[in-house]
């Protein structure tokens, strides 16, 4: 017997035309996000669909290629990722590929090597060595492919056979998780994240002629949603004590009418989410928490679980995962505003690591984002007070 999902509350009213202050100003404010009119945005939850789209982004690039993979193994993904660069570069498309040191490992370096001699240009983000930390921190956790600055697909998947096939061998599933595909100026955003991560990566320095420029001008912050042309993409740069994604749930748990819907893959949050999530479930928004069962750091379960009883006695409900892993770092807020990334809420994920989310503010794609939530909470096992 399927179990069964409550069904979603009733939508908020409408916000008047002109009413309220904008989403994409507080956006900015807090997240230093830019946010953009006019993109196209599809949704992807299925691993091997994700790599189809991958795959055609580059085969149909004319200038560029820009990828960025925390994970980029040398399995039949990785190959046929790999020969797809090459094609490209092949036919004259400036490819870059960049990939975390600590990732990376395990992956042979003839295979980065093949592609460098085949016209690639690679760096590798934080090798060891002496400086802080000892190189082993910050990591670059983004997932990022974007080409010509016209499109792009960002999310939580890596490039990997886990993500398609799964890793077990009895009862082999693949990894649930989700990437967002945007066409249109946001992906001007992603290419400019890529850019920076990338200068990080050469250990170029910043001139000082910027640092000297604190502040930047608002970007996007006038955008009224109500005329504005959907869909409005902001693109969150995570980086090490900025804490943006997390302040941008805040934002996020102090807006919300009715609905916050989060999945996230590794989740051990720090006291001020566990209370924007808890302010709002006992405030009654209906606060769902989708997190995996099966773990590939199965330490990570039990300090998960530690938060249960807090968030459930605080009217906040959770699902675990029922499938092999649930990878996944996405929220849906009142059915309108959507976050797709790489960022987890846990301490690496909020303030340490480099990541890369798109919050997307549009009813359509909202809608299509609850959809899937839903159903993955049939696949799924609520947890109850004992």
């Amino acid at each position: 017997m399927e179990p069964t999902v409550p069904p979603p509350p009733p939508p908020p009213p409408a916000l008047p035309v002109g009413g309220g202050p904008s989403f994409a100003r507080a956006l900015w404010r807090l997240a230093s996000a830019r946010v953009t009119p006019g993109n196209r945005v599809e949704l992807y939850s299925d691993g091997a669909r994700t790599f189809d789209a991958m795959i055609a982004i580059i085969e149909h690039a004319q200038q560029s290629v820009r990828l960025e993979s925390y994970i980029f193994k040398a399995d039949l993904v990785g190959k046929r990722f790999s020969g797809a660069m090459l094609d490209a570069a092949r036919r004259g498309v400036h490819v870059r590929l960049l990939v975390d040191w600590l990732g990376r490992r395990g992956t042979p370096a003839k295979f980065f090597d093949d592609l460098r001699r085949g016209g690639v240009d690679i760096r590798v983000f934080n090798r060891p060595g002496w400086k802080p930390w000892f190189g082993l921190l910050p990591r670059d956790h983004r997932k990022l492919l974007v080409a010509d600055g016209h499109v792009g697909l960002t999310g939580g998947i890596g490039i990997g056979e886990e993500w398609q096939y799964g890793l077990l061998r009895r009862h082999r599933q693949p990894w649930r998780d989700t990437c967002v595909r945007i066409k249109g100026p946001a992906a001007r955003d992603l290419e400019a994240a890529f850019r920076h991560t990338w200068a990080i990566a050469g250990g170029e320095k910043t001139p000082r002629r910027k640092l000297r420029k604190l502040v930047r001008g608002a970007l996007g912050g006038d955008l009224d949603p109500v005329t504005a042309i959907p869909s409005l993409v902001g693109i969150i740069e995570g980086e090490p004590w900025r804490l943006r994604v997390a302040r941008a749930l805040h934002l996020q748990a102090a807006a919300a009418q009715r609905s916050i819907w989060i999945a996230s893959a590794y989740f051990v949050p720090s006291f001020a989410e566990v209370e924007a999530l808890a302010g709002a479930a006992r405030d009654g928004v209906d606060v769902r928490l989708l997190v995996p069962s099966r773990y590939d750091h199965p330490w990570i379960h039990g300090m998960t679980r530690r938060y249960y009883d807090r968030l459930l006695r605080n009217k906040v409900r959770i699902w675990e995962w029922g499938g092999e892993m649930m990878h996944a770092k996405t929220a849906v807020i009142d059915g309108r505003w959507t976050r797709v990334g790489s960022t987890d809420f846990n301490p690496l994920g909020v303030a340490i690591n480099y990541e890369l989310d798109a919050m997307i503010e549009d009813p359509v794609v909202g809608a299509a984002a609850e959809q899937m939530f839903e159903d993955d909470l049939r696949r799924s096992r609520q947890i109850r007070r004992r």
